[in-house]
């Protein structure tokens, strides 16, 4: 069964243009950091699960592209790199704390702006909107993705 989720990035850091000019389409989602997120990508993605790509902390936060998860979880790499602002020095290679998956851009949207989802009353739950979420990743109801995307990835 196909899960969905909704993935903040910053686009200063990775935009969905920046993705979409990698290659294959393909980045992975480096810099985790919260552990109830790290753990969304452990434990509840699977390869070929929806992802709505959300740029925030930017001028207009938003849904800009359709995205579809293209890999297990592995340990994020920057978690070793001291010269990394994602650098842990408590995390050890043999038990790395944090992880990531590569993340494939199926085809950038016209920017859905935060007040836009909010304006539709079929998008009330959706967890992006609810007074102080901060998460980077959060689950998308079947419903929502419908009601967004208007079919599967």
């Amino acid at each position: 069964m196909t899960s969905y989720w909704l993935m903040k990035s910053e686009p200063e850091e990775c935009s969905v243009d920046d993705a979409l000019a990698a290659k294959n389409s393909t980045v992975p989602w480096v810099g985790v950091r919260n552990y109830q997120a790290r753990n969304f990508m452990r434990d509840g993605m699977k390869v070929g699960d929806g992802v709505l790509f959300y740029h925030s902390s930017c001028a207009e936060p938003g849904i800009v592209g359709i995205a579809r998860v293209a890999s297990t979880a592995y340990p994020d790499p920057t978690q070793f790199d001291a010269k990394s602002p994602y650098y842990d020095p408590k995390s050890k290679r043999e038990e790395p704390r944090w992880l990531l998956v590569d993340v494939q851009v199926v085809k950038k949207i016209p920017n859905i702006t935060l007040p836009e989802l909010r304006a539709r009353p079929e998008l009330e739950d959706l967890i992006i909107l609810r007074k102080g979420n901060r998460l980077s990743i959060t689950p998308v109801e079947p419903k929502h993705w419908k009601a967004i995307v208007g079919a599967k990835p």
